[in-house]
């Protein structure tokens, strides 16, 4: 069996540097999250779940960990190691081992910890794990094509454009549609530099 049949969705996977940590999301985990979707509600402007106030936070983590129950996402909860606090949140999901791609997003995180360096050690922690451990050989992500901080974070990290999904699903809280914005890293971009451009990013911030 190769390591990616064998990935246990049960464990308690965490994902770890000097600057960040990264652990499964769990139910407690309401607690830890709950000044965000009070406090931050500019954080939801492109989500596709609702996650702002007390109920659809509940809501937000439960689909999650039922996802990671059902075998299709992982879910984690980001730490600042720096500070010891809560930061946000991230997962791995469209989880397809058969085709040996996955697609990495629901990444969001409190306004303290936006454009400090945090998002690029989450994303090389979780690249490294899927590319490296999982042996995927492609890793997608997703957007509201007006989601231009977004778009620019995946872009930095290396994440090349693969086009548009013209009114692909529909906006939360209105009655429109979005475009989505499709991005991803493949192995062999991953193998060839993208890894070592990401990590000098990083060590030189």
């Amino acid at each position: 069996m190769t390591l990616k049949k064998e990935f246990d969705f049960s464990q308690n996977l965490v994902l770890e540097d000097d600057t960040v940590l990264l652990r499964p999301l769990q139910h407690s985990d309401f607690e830890n999250l709950l000044y965000f979707a009070l406090s931050e509600p500019e954080i939801w402007t492109f989500s596709s779940i609702a996650a702002s106030g007390s109920e659809n936070l509940k809501n937000y983590i439960n689909l999650a960990i039922q996802a990671r129950e059902n075998k299709t996402e992982f879910p984690f909860i980001v730490i600042d190691k720096k500070t010891g606090r809560y930061a946000g949140s991230t997962r791995f999901y469209d989880i397809n081992f058969p085709f040996s791609s996955l697609q990495l997003g629901y990444t969001w995180y409190g306004k303290d910890f936006q454009g400090t360096g945090l998002n690029k050690h989450c994303k090389f922690l979780m690249l490294q794990f899927a590319f490296e451990v999982l042996k995927m050989e492609r890793v997608e992500f997703r957007a509201d094509s007006n989601n231009a901080k977004s778009i620019a974070a995946m872009k930095s990290i290396g994440c090349q454009v693969e086009g548009i999904l013209r009114s692909h699903m529909p906006k939360l809280n209105s009655d429109d549609r979005r475009d989505s914005i499709i991005l991803s890293i493949l192995k062999n971009e991953w193998e060839e530099g993208a890894r070592q451009r990401l990590l000098d990013k990083i060590n030189n911030k």
